[in-house]
């Protein structure tokens, strides 16, 4: 039996005002007094949505009866939600993971907040149940979802049933604006397709990321809708299944590479796999960009220190960041959208490694 199906009030409101005649209630007093657990009390003092309305009308009742009213102070020394925010992530970048953190820190700078970051496996059984005892052992005031946790749609459900604040942080919109921090990725394919495409290029190839981020299909579609702008297609046979890594950028354009109708530019949905582009045309001994052009995606601190310096599509992770527990902190005043700010927003940062395909 649930908490919220349990019995209530125990006793007539006349024997209730005698009990506690000489003595102060507690929370244990109330939830003995209602039949539910101390844990269901918590949650009606915290107005978290689960509990059903005539459990909370019963366990508010009896509140008033005894004259019961919660210490602000304990309640704060209890849950600690004016300190603690979470950051929740299951990324193979690590100069991601720093940069957001740097932009949830920026955020956060003089609130009185503190980061907690807890990286996950989501393809582990015990996902949900480490991500919810996370929040509950810390206390959370909040936690600040990055992309492909954001995109489980387990875990918002979750966070409302413990009366976690939350925002996710995803390519496309997947919840209430008040819960999310839109990165629109398609609009940075497109501006790669479109680059590629007005140099002349017209075989690409395209190394995509994990199939699990949503960022790698919205990355594809965005590419796909540059280059239909100068009427081109993707050619699927020039589409190989990375995984966000060096490795996987390697040996995907090691394929892509050896062929006989090899591509004359390759888009890889970010800078780490582009790094591994840039290997492969080296150890086949192709020039870049004279005989191959390579576009990447992120503009991370590494895509200024290969070479050649790499084109890549620039996102604000760190501004995302700070948008972020700002938002979540206090969303009443909150910064404009991210749809209506370009600092928000990828876009297209040229430099030596894309050109003009060969000649002939």
């Amino acid at each position: 039996m649930s908490d919220e199906e349990e019995s209530g009030p125990q006793e007539s409101g006349r024997s209730l005002r005698d009990e506690f005649r000489n003595r102060r209630p507690t929370i244990n007093d109330v939830a003995r007094l209602t039949g539910v657990s101390k844990k269901t009390v918590s949650r009606v003092i915290n107005k978290s949505p689960a509990v059903k309305e005539d459990t909370r009308e019963a366990i508010l009742r009896v509140m008033h009866e005894i004259g019961y009213a919660p210490d602000p102070q304990a309640r704060g020394l209890a849950f600690r939600r004016s300190f603690l925010i979470g950051m929740i992530y299951d990324n193979p970048n690590p100069q991601y993971v720093v940069n957001m953190q740097q932009g949830l820190l920026d955020g956060m700078r003089g609130t009185g907040f503190e980061l907690v970051v807890h990286p996950c496996d989501r393809a582990s059984e015990t996902f949900l149940s480490d991500v919810r005892n996370f929040v509950e052992r810390q206390k959370l005031f909040g936690v600040v979802l990055t992309p492909s946790v954001s995109e489980d749609e387990r875990v918002p459900p979750m966070l409302r049933e413990i009366g976690c604040a939350f925002i996710r942080i995803a390519s496309v919109s997947l919840d209430e604006p008040e819960h999310m921090i839109v990165t629109r990725d398609h609009l940075g394919g497109e501006a790669a397709g479109r680059h590629l495409a007005s140099l002349g290029h017209s075989r690409i190839g395209f190394i995509s990321g994990r199939p699990s981020f949503r960022s790698s299909h919205e990355r594809r579609r965005g590419l796909e809708a540059g280059l239909a702008e100068h009427g081109l297609t993707l050619d699927d046979s020039l589409v190989a299944q990375g995984a966000y890594t060096f490795e996987s950028g390697y040996d995907c354009a090691r394929t892509l590479l050896e062929r006989a109708d090899r591509p004359t530019a390759i888009f890889a949905a970010n800078d780490e796999m582009a790094a591994g582009v840039l290997q492969a045309a080296r150890s086949l001994d192709i020039r870049v960009p004279d005989q191959l052009s390579v576009v990447g995606y992120d503009n991370f601190q590494l895509a200024e220190r290969l070479w050649p310096r790499l084109t890549t599509v620039h996102t604000p992770t760190r501004e995302v960041g700070r948008r972020a527990s700002t938002k979540l902190i206090n969303p009443q005043i909150a910064p404009g959208t991210e749809q209506d700010d370009p600092r928000a927003l990828p876009s297209l940062v040229v430099r030596e490694s894309s050109a003009p395909p060969p000649a002939g």
